[in-house]
């Protein structure tokens, strides 16, 4: 592990929430005993997935000293007013520039909305956003960003979390019933790709703070829920002008490491 962390990280992460994913998925496709209801417990694997690998790997090269700074980035919290602004309300207007371009361009909205009112939908998504995404966050922007970006620079470094954070979702294109299922894989996967690029601009732009992250992760998919008519192409449009914009922002520093 301490001559390959990243490689034992991402190896962890992704055999701990495939494990929990797969029954899921056999089940979802009535191969039992997989369709029993018992084996929905294991979801809090992928839950906990990749913050379980974050915390394995780090104390088996670091320590306990470690894993106290690796959690310690989720509760970063002083890093002034305005970023919680951007982490809470920016991924309402990106689902709602989202739904513009789909609009404008007639593409299928992929993204529906869910049938009720709004303030109960918001709450029961931003709930079970709580409970999975600031985990996530431990494992790709906590530990698998900084180590990548201490050996390459910015934006490889970013290229590399976010194609392996999209591959990491792959079982749940084959859940039957999971709304992801219904998603074009290709468009979706380009556009979460170039997502990784706001993130990790979020992440250098408040000194590391996974808590900032965690929270803009948990209101887009809680926004989700809500804004209705959204094209998983027009948002991989959206995230790839955003992606562009910040590689041509960060090209005139050096490194292109300061975003």
């Amino acid at each position: 592990m301490k001559n390959y962390p990243v490689v034992c990280f991402y190896l962890l992460a992704f055999g701990f929430s495939w494990l929990g994913w797969a029954p899921a998925v056999l089940g979802s496709r009535g191969i039992a005993p997989f369709d029993e209801p018992a084996f929905r417990l294991l979801l809090i694997l992928p839950a906990v997935g990749p913050a379980l690998a974050a915390v394995i790997v780090t104390r088996a090269t670091q320590g306990k000293d470690g894993v106290r700074g690796l959690l310690r980035a989720l509760i970063q919290w002083r890093v002034g007013l305005a970023w919680y602004a951007v982490a809470v309300l920016g991924p309402a207007l990106l689902l709602l520039a989202g739904q513009a371009i789909t609009k404008l361009l007639g593409l299928a909205a992929t993204y529906t909305g869910l049938e009720g009112e709004p303030l109960p939908l918001a709450i029961s998504a931003f709930m079970v956003a709580l409970l999975s995404n600031p985990w996530e966050e431990v494992g790709w922007r906590g530990f698998a960003l900084p180590r990548l970006q201490k050996r390459y620079t910015t934006w490889p470094a970013t290229l590399i979390v976010g194609l392996l954070w999209g591959l990491w979702h792959l079982p749940l294109f084959f859940w039957t019933g999971n709304p992801m299922s219904e998603y074009p894989f290709l468009p979706w996967l380009i556009g979460t790709v170039a997502e990784a690029f706001l993130y990790t601009w979020l992440y250098n732009r408040t000194g590391g703070s996974v808590l900032l992250v965690a929270l803009f992760h948990v209101m887009l998919n809680t926004w989700g829920a809500v804004v209705p008519g959204v094209s998983v192409v027009a948002m991989a449009i959206l995230y790839c002008l955003i992606a562009l914009v910040l590689v041509a922002i960060a090209g005139r520093q050096e490194g292109g490491t300061h975003v």
